[in-house]
């Protein structure tokens, strides 16, 4: 069974993910037996948006480019609409509305938490696969079955399930269920549904600022929305992380989960630094034995490619 990898950034890790995308494709011998299940993020402006605030500015033809990209390899883009904080006015956005519309051609997947926005997705774009996302919180293993039971592709496993395997046992449909497995975020935080409800507030304003005023920065501390700017967990490193209970182990996923039939893991990282990210997917997606030479082939093609210039 392959283990299939749910990438971060659409928007702000594009260029990087195609370079791993053709490496996987050029280099087999590398990787363990994986598959890119599908890139996830949201373009800038999408006030759907929610998990981690989108900055930026594109226009249509730059979402066009992404997704005829992500594409024509194969990779569902799968949109991060998960903002908590939405209300019913904001169903009739005409960005994310047009970026749903260029993107429904069967391939391509949301990942939701609002009832408010799965419905109007579900009414209006019945051609897109649905995700119930990690925001909803489902920590306990009677909630978590439930949601298991319902019209969802995929369900993200709560974070805090990971590696009691008491639990994942016994739950129904593992090929439905996907683990984050390198959270940053402290097991069991008590503030971490509201820190999801936080950034949705100021990914809103975020998006009628940046669409008002496109030269002028935005301060989430004058708009009283940086409430979550203190978190210390947010700057943790990738083996400060390696070291928390919620952490997936790469041998473990290929040791117990693929074994149990979970195979849909997604990796964390739509605003980590790039280095973060390449040792991040050599850790879990290259052989041990050939990990150096995975990593300096994706430093190779990322300095050839522009995305990072190494000097001589």
């Amino acid at each position: 069974m392959k283990a299939r990898f749910h990438l971060p950034g659409i928007y702000t890790h594009f260029k990087f993910n195609m370079i791993f995308a053709t490496v996987l494709e050029q280099f087999p011998q590398y990787f363990r037996d994986i598959e890119i299940a599908s890139v996830y993020g949201a373009f800038p402006q999408s006030i759907w948006n929610g998990g981690r605030t989108q900055e930026g500015l594109c226009d249509k033809h730059y979402v066009k480019m992404v997704l005829k990209a992500f594409n024509d390899k194969g990779i569902p883009v799968r949109f991060t609409f998960t903002n908590p904080a939405l209300e019913k006015k904001h169903l009739n956005d005409k960005f994310c509305n047009m970026v749903l519309s260029l993107a429904n051609n069967g391939l391509n997947e949301v990942i939701v938490v609002s009832p408010l926005l799965e419905d109007y997705i579900r009414s209006n774009y019945p051609g897109f696969k649905l995700t119930s996302s990690t925001c909803k919180r489902l920590d306990d293993a009677e909630r978590l079955s439930a949601e298991l039971e319902k019209d969802y592709s995929i369900v993200v496993v709560d974070y805090d399930l990971n590696n009691k395997f008491d639990i994942l046992e016994k739950l129904p449909h593992k090929d439905k269920c996907e683990f984050l497995v390198n959270s940053n975020c402290r097991p069991a935080c008590p503030d971490r549904a509201q820190h999801y409800y936080n950034v949705g507030v100021q990914q809103i304003n975020y998006a009628n600022h940046i669409r008002k005023y496109p030269d002028k920065p935005y301060d989430p501390i004058v708009f009283g929305d940086g409430k979550n700017q203190n978190c210390p967990f947010f700057t943790r490193n990738i083996f400060d992380v390696r070291e928390l209970s919620t952490n997936i182990k790469p041998g473990d996923i290929w040791d117990k989960y693929l074994p149990m039939g979970f195979n849909q893991f997604k990796i964390e990282g739509r605003t980590a630094w790039l280095f973060n990210l390449i040792e991040t997917y050599v850790y879990y997606m290259a052989k041990p034995e050939f990990a150096d030479k995975a990593r300096y082939t994706l430093i190779d093609f990322c300095n050839a490619n522009d995305v990072i210039t190494v000097n001589e």
